[in-house]
């Protein structure tokens, strides 16, 4: 494994090993398997979440991380990306952890095969480690049963990285996908489409609910978040009594993503999933680093 740009980097075994490496990481931290690796994390997308996970993964396990602030770095002078990813390589890390607005951005510097590369969120296109700690969230609750189940993934589909690696990730592992989105929040696919949650949920075991980017459409579809709400806002009464897991890769619009109420739901795995990326970061970073060595 040299770098992580998408899932499809991964075989059947490389997943199903992060996946027994996180659990066990879980179950009891290990001792500092990355001790004098130098990490640098360069995020040119704000990131609360994904970054400070990365953060806390390499230091359990005993790396150092230097984070590059772009807003501060010579690419506001005009060193080209390219350039700027050079001389970082040029002083020899042991990683670079990626976040970029542009789908093929880690890619290109993946190419270069200077350090390796985490992509840790890029277009619309990949995330990853997102994908790979939902996918954990839901194995710890449903073990071998999960190839059996439907996900719903709800929301502004066509604008998440979250939704188009998760798509690639679930069916790869024969989930049952479906979308639900009004038709210009639907991206171009063979998937099953319904404009209703209502439609399908007695069907459905897992949501995902995905947060509402309006700013990113440039027709308006709804006048504002509240009427959005109104129609795919995950509330306890649109689940009811179902026994459905409910997760979000954050940050989650309160009362517009999800309510108040159902936030505070057991079936509601959010804080769950945060968890998870810690430990599914440590299993990545240890794969990376210290694999096929």
């Amino acid at each position: 494994m040299q770098h992580l740009i998408d899932t499809n980097d991964l075989s059947d075994t490389q997943i199903a090993n992060i996946l027994k490496d996180a659990k066990r990481f879980k179950r009891q931290l290990p001792p500092p398997l990355l001790k004098n690796k130098l990490i640098i994390t360069l995020f040119f997308e704000n990131s609360t979440r994904t970054r400070s996970s990365f953060e806390v993964a390499a230091k359990r396990l005993g790396a150092m991380v230097v984070h590059l602030d772009p807003s501060k770095s010579s690419t506001k002078k005009g060193e080209t990306l390219s350039d700027t990813f050079e001389n970082l390589s040029a002083m020899s890390p042991d990683a670079v952890i990626i976040r970029h607005e542009y789908n093929n951005t880690p890619r290109k510097l993946a190419n270069k095969n200077l350090t390796p590369i985490i992509n840790a969120g890029a277009g619309n296109y990949a995330h990853p480690t997102q994908s790979l700690l939902d996918y954990f969230t839901m194995v710890e609750e449903f073990g071998s049963d999960i190839k059996n189940k439907t996900i719903a993934i709800v929301g502004d589909i066509i604008s998440s990285r979250v939704a188009s690696s998760g798509i690639r990730l679930f069916k790869r592992m024969g989930m049952r996908v479906v979308l639900i989105a009004p038709k210009p929040f639907m991206p171009d696919n063979n998937l099953e489409k319904y404009e209703r949650l209502e439609d399908i949920i007695d069907e459905v075991d897992i949501v995902m609910s995905l947060r509402a980017q309006l700013e990113r459409h440039k027709a308006p579809i709804f006048e504002d978040y509240d009427e959005y709400a109104k129609e795919y806002c995950i509330t306890k009464k649109r689940f009811k009594d179902r026994d459905i897991m409910l997760l979000h890769p954050g940050p989650v619009m309160r009362n517009i993503d999800i309510s108040d109420e159902m936030l505070k739901d057991k079936r509601c795995k959010v804080l769950e999933q945060v968890k998870n990326g810690v430990f599914i970061r440590m299993a990545i970073l240890k794969a990376l680093l210290l694999e096929d060595k």
